[in-house]
């Protein structure tokens, strides 16, 4: 090592090999971290990786020697599902949260983890190239702030588990001794602990008992439960089943389960996501492809499962009769805490018989482990909300509204857990670096409602906007796509409202309230007070974009915000188009809003019977309520006689297809109608689907039932909107109808 004696690097080697014994006889993983400046750190790390000699080594950044195989952040990812004894992850080339939960998660009892870091009194001050991802255009990365790396340093220093080597400083004494662990024996042949045996279990129950009652597998990461489908696979497949299916949120994800099934039934053609025994198959496909052709299968069987949008997992419900569901509950791919709540109550409600089997004791390392309990305090993946007494009692007006001080929140791990426990519930895609997100993001804004000192309600808010003009014509023409301005760039790109760009307004990402005091207005009262402080700091709109929902069209619509935007494409993670919804604040602001307004409306319909037109019913039927009837043409006088014949006569829908569209906009947008009214008219006549599709939609018996419906629906609509003279006409044609 460049600059130091042999005697010197000796000491430092055989403390590592310390601390990886006392990682192998616990059969638990430790950490140690080598801090320092960069060649400092890569040159004892290169030492360190030669008299370790352990066989499944990786290396995540620069300087790798060719004997270990070195991997980016992103690359990292790839390694899920894996198993390593030994990671060397240097800092110096950027910190991925997320790709470093990942890792951890590869590393097995008795494996140890070497993190290369900056001076630890100064990494918060550190230039991370991971800036890049947290910055957003118009904004140096110098403007990130180092609170996440700041934060990190702290608990390192925190805790006595891990082993400092920090260069210039005299080196720490060699952990103590410990007794061998042998709590990490085998249940039987194939299952590793008895929390895994009752998994497999349950899942054979789905096939064997009745229809209809699905299995939920819950447990932190290295407890096995993937490799409990896959066991659970392999017995099933022994038994006389033929076809099992299995999803998750992409293949590589199923590597653990494939593995165990492979190995359980001994020789297999094996292909990829696919394990043939004779005429029997275990076979993988993605979640949207098994909803657009449907199989018959013994069993689906559903990895990750939090990683999955709950509309699709809902949707794999109804078409799979026999189901098991897999989530992590502390996960890297998605929000296991969320997931379970979300889907706990579509499971009672649909499937009152459902099981929920948790496991708790670990496999890849033995209980107690250091890293798993400093990892979970570190990357937040443990947060809770504030316990439910806490905040008893709690109303909208007793509440404090604050905008948080993100120095003073980096401080305050009870705040931290408060507010991050608070987003994991809210959104399923929450991961690790939406917490670097919001202690760093350089344009956000973090907002809280406090009851009795405990954070019950907060939303994130990004600033966006503010170009000058030529960048404005750059994203008006499709040139440009600035990174982190949604708002802005969707103005200009997709409304074609290029001053759009120029204005200055604040978006919503994320709003989440305690589970205890949800629909009691709390987010009501946040997005209350946060417009207001909008309208009070020079910005010109209040915006936000989501996943859309009736439900969540009709909350932010109460609140003033109305849909100017919808996409034309569904979400890869909501499962639903996106719609942008937008309050103005300034004049200019609300110069582009009614515009856009306008041009929404406009748009609307005729989408809804071309790229939206498989759009959900009550999700169109919620947007078209919103949009304005000033600007409809009247009907004339043939047009009331078409629509007169079809109703109360025999007249033919085709024929009076033109008059029926104006007729069932106008009602739409006004809102007289019956909700299977409202259906019905949207999915036949505005989105122009063909009729068994409207029927099942519909809940009709088919073609002839949907005429029937159609022609009574148009002829209380005419009844309700004609003037004397045409009622006069359409109750004389009426009368004079055969039959």
């Amino acid at each position: 090592m460049s600059g130091d004696p042999q005697q010197k690097i000796l000491p430092i080697i055989n403390l590592a090999l310390s601390q990886k014994n006392q990682a192998v006889v616990s059969y638990q993983r430790r950490m140690m971290v080598l801090s320092g400046e960069h060649v400092w750190c890569q040159s004892l790390a290169q030492a360190l990786l030669r008299h370790l000699a352990s066989k499944n080594a990786c290396w995540i950044g620069e300087g790798s020697p060719e004997t270990c195989p070195s991997f980016t952040n992103k690359a990292a990812l790839s390694l899920l599902g894996t198993e390593t004894e030994l990671i060397i992850y240097d800092t110096h080339t950027g910190f991925d949260p997320d790709a470093f939960g990942a890792l951890c998660g590869t590393l097995v009892g008795g494996g140890l983890l070497i993190l290369l870091t900056p001076p630890l009194s100064a990494w918060s001050s550190f230039a991370d190239p991971e800036h890049t991802r947290i910055c957003v255009a118009g904004i140096p990365t110098s403007a990130v702030s180092g609170r996440f790396l700041g934060r990190l340093a702290r608990l390192i220093q925190e805790d006595a588990s891990i082993m400092r080597i920090e260069q210039g400083f005299s080196l720490p004494n060699p952990p103590e001794q410990i007794s061998a662990n042998t709590s990490n024996v085998a249940f039987d042949e194939q299952c590793r602990t008895r929390d895994q045996a009752t998994a497999v279990e349950a899942v054979l129950q789905v096939v064997c008992g009745h229809r209809r009652r699905p299995v939920v597998l819950i447990s932190d990461r290295g407890r096995g439960k993937s490799s409990a489908l896959g066991i659970a696979a392999a017995r099933l497949i022994d038994s006389g089943k033929r076809h099992i299916l299995v999803t998750a949120p992409r293949l590589a994800a199923t590597q653990s389960l494939f593995e165990q099934a492979a190995r359980h039934l001994g020789p297999v053609k094996s292909g990829k996501g696919v394990l043939h025994v004779e005429d029997c198959s275990i076979t993988y496909h993605a979640p949207d492809h098994l909803l657009q052709r449907p199989q018959t299968a013994d069993l689906l069987l559903v990895d990750e499962a939090a990683a999955i949008p709950t509309p699709l997992l809902e949707a794999l419900l109804t078409c799979y009769p026999r189901i098991a569901f897999a989530t992590t509950v502390h996960g890297y791919e998605g929000t296991g805490k969320g997931f379970a709540l979300r889907f706990r109550q579509i499971l009672n409600r649909r499937f009152p018989q459902w099981r929920e089997i948790r496991l708790h004791t670990p496999i890849r390392w033995a209980e107690g482990d250091p890293l798993e309990k400093w990892l979970f305090a570190s990357l937040a993946l443990d947060a809770s909300p504030a316990p439910n007494e806490r905040i008893a009692g709690a109303q909208p007006g007793t509440c404090r509204f604050e905008a948080l001080d993100r120095r003073e929140l980096a401080l305050n791990e009870r705040d931290l857990r408060d507010l991050f426990g608070l987003l994991v519930l809210a959104h399923y895609r929450t991961s690790p670096i939406d917490l670097r997100h919001v202690l760093d993001g350089p344009n956000l804004l973090v907002y809280v409602l406090r009851y009795r000192e405990r954070i019950l309600a907060t939303a994130l808010v990004a600033l966006e906007g503010g170009f000058d003009a030529q960048t404005a014509h750059a994203i008006w023409s499709g040139v440009r796509r600035p990174r982190g301005h949604l708002l802005a760039q969707s103005l200009a790109a997709h409304v074609g409202l290029e001053a759009g760009a120029r204005l200055r307004g604040a978006r919503i990402m994320r709003i989440a309230v305690h589970p205890q005091v949800q629909l009691q207005g709390m987010g009501s009262r946040l997005v209350t007070e946060i417009l207001t402080q909008t309208e009070s700091t020079g910005l010109d709109y209040l915006g936000t974009s989501f996943g859309a929902t009736a439900e969540l069209i009709r909350f932010w619509s109460k609140l003033r915000l109305l849909p100017i935007r919808i996409g034309l494409r569904r979400g890869a993670s909501s499962g639903t188009q996106s719609v942008i919804m937008l309050h103005p604040v300034s004049g200019a602001g609300e110069q582009i809003y009614q515009t856009a307004r306008q041009r929404f409306t406009r748009a609307l319909p005729r989408l809804l019977s071309d790229a939206l037109h498989d759009m959900d019913p009550d999700v169109a039927c919620s947007l078209l309520t919103h949009c304005s009837a000033r600007d409809l043409p009247p009907l004339d006088h043939l047009d009331w006689l078409d629509l007169s014949g079809f109703a109360f006569a025999l007249r033919g829908y085709e024929a009076s297809l033109p008059a029926i569209e104006e007729l069932a906009l106008r009602a739409l947008i006004e809102s007289h109608l019956q909700t299977e009214h409202a259906r019905l008219l949207l999915v036949k006549v505005m989105q122009h689907r063909d009729w068994q599709t409207c029927a099942t939609c519909c809940h009709l018996a088919g073609r002839a039932a949907v005429d029937r419906a159609l022609r009574e629906v148009v002829g209380q609509l005419v009844l309700h909107y004609a003037d004397d003279s045409v009622r006069e006409i359409a109750l004389r044609i009426q009368a004079e109808r055969p039959g």
